[in-house]
């Protein structure tokens, strides 16, 4: 399934990228998110980052038939490489799980502002419910992104 989702914020590419290279904006993230526990890892690298959040996520707001093959609890990690200030890569894995979620995420300038473009495709290999289990994902991604642009609007503001 692929899956794109927008992000528009009210400030320049370069202050985006800041927010979005700080671990305290992604560990802010994490707890808007409610998750279970995170651990965030941000490594500068040349005009670049890597980032990694492997976070315990609860499931109790999916369906019976997704609880089942995810558990009470499901374990996520992200990884991001960011080359440069205006786009990077990323990587969703689901520990013991048959799924992968890959894509980019670009930075865009829209007047004063900035749109974000995040473009992945989300896979669960399951017979029969891999579909229905690709929508549900898709759908918590995009929960964590709208999360994530609520905190973002925020820390851009100063707030």
């Amino acid at each position: 399934m692929r899956l794109r989702h927008d992000l528009v914020y009210d400030a320049p590419p370069q202050a985006v990228f800041a927010m979005l290279a700080d671990p305290a904006f992604r560990e802010a993230v994490c707890n808007a998110m409610g998750v279970v526990s995170a651990e965030v890892t941000l490594e500068r690298t040349g005009t670049g980052f890597t980032l990694t959040v492997d976070q315990e996520q609860r499931t109790d707001d999916l369906p019976s038939f997704a609880r089942a093959f995810a558990g009470e609890t499901t374990r996520a990690v992200q990884h991001e490489e960011w080359a440069d200030s205006t786009s990077g890569t990323v990587r969703i894995e689901a520990p013991g799980k048959p799924t992968t979620v890959t894509g980019t995420v670009t930075l865009r300038p829209e007047g004063s502002g900035t749109r974000e473009v995040v473009e992945l495709d989300v896979k669960v290999k399951v017979p029969l419910v891999g579909g229905k289990l690709e929508k549900l994902m898709s759908e918590k991604i995009v929960a964590g992104l709208d999360a994530e642009h609520g905190v973002g609007a925020a820390y851009l503001k100063g707030a």
